[in-house]
C-alpha cells in the first residue's frame, strides 16, 4: 500500500488512489464507528479524510509510517476537526451583540462636532507648553513618561501641565470625558 499512496503523491495516479480509497475507505469507517461517531458522521468524515489523503499525498514518507498510519491519523484528525465544527453553537440571530448599532442622528452627529470644535478652540487658546504636552499626551498616545523625555522636561511638570490644561479647559466648556 506504501508504494500507491506514493504513486498517488508522485502522479497523481488514479488508479492507485481508487485502489486505496476501496481498501481504505470501509475500514476507515469502522475505525471511526468504533471511536462512537455516527454512521452519517463516519461517512462524512472518511470523505472528507481521503479527499485530504488526495491533496497530501505527496507529504506522505515511507521512512516516517505506513501508509495506513498515515492514512488513519488523517481520519483521525478529520473526525476531531468535524466533531468540533458540529459543536459550535449557532448563531443567534436575536442577539443584542450582533445587531448593528442605529445610524447616529444628524443631531447627535452635529452636536459630537460642535463639542470637539470648542474643545479645539480651548487647546488653542492654551499657553504653548501645555498644548504640546496634550499633543503629546493625548492625540500622539504617548506615555507621560515618553512625554518628558522628548521635552526634557520632568515628569511632574508634565503631569501638572496636563492637570492645570485639562482644568482650564473643563472650567471653560464643562467637564470632558
Amino acid at each position: 500500500m506504501d508504494d500507491l499512496l506514493v504513486a498517488v503523491g508522485a502522479t497523481q495516479d488514479r488508479q492507485a488512489f481508487q485502489v486505496l480509497f476501496e481498501y481504505f475507505a470501509p475500514r476507515m469507517k469502522s475505525f471511526l464507528q468504533g471511536k462512537g461517531t455516527s454512521s452519517e458522521l463516519a461517512e462524512e468524515a472518511v470523505q472528507e479524510a481521503m479527499l485530504n489523503v488526495w491533496r497530501k499525498a505527496a507529504q506522505f514518507d515511507p521512512q516516517k509510517a505506513s501508509s495506513s498510519t498515515w492514512i488513519f491519523a488523517i481520519a483521525r484528525n478529520t473526525r476531531i476537526d468535524l466533531l468540533r465544527k458540529s459543536n459550535r453553537p449557532a448563531l443567534d440571530p436575536n442577539d443584542p451583540a450582533l445587531v448593528p448599532d442605529p445610524p447616529k442622528a444628524a443631531f447627535d452627529t452635529v452636536a459630537a462636532a460642535e463639542e470637539t470644535d470648542r474643545i479645539r478652540e480651548r487647546v488653542a487658546a492654551l499657553p504653548a507648553e501645555q498644548q504640546e504636552v496634550l499633543r503629546l499626551a493625548f492625540f500622539e498616545e504617548l506615555p507621560h513618561a515618553e512625554v518628558a523625555r522628548r521635552l526634557d522636561i520632568p515628569l511632574g511638570t508634565v503631569k501638572s501641565r496636563i492637570r492645570l490644561a485639562l482644568r482650564r479647559i473643563r472650567s471653560e466648556i464643562g467637564d470632558i470625558t
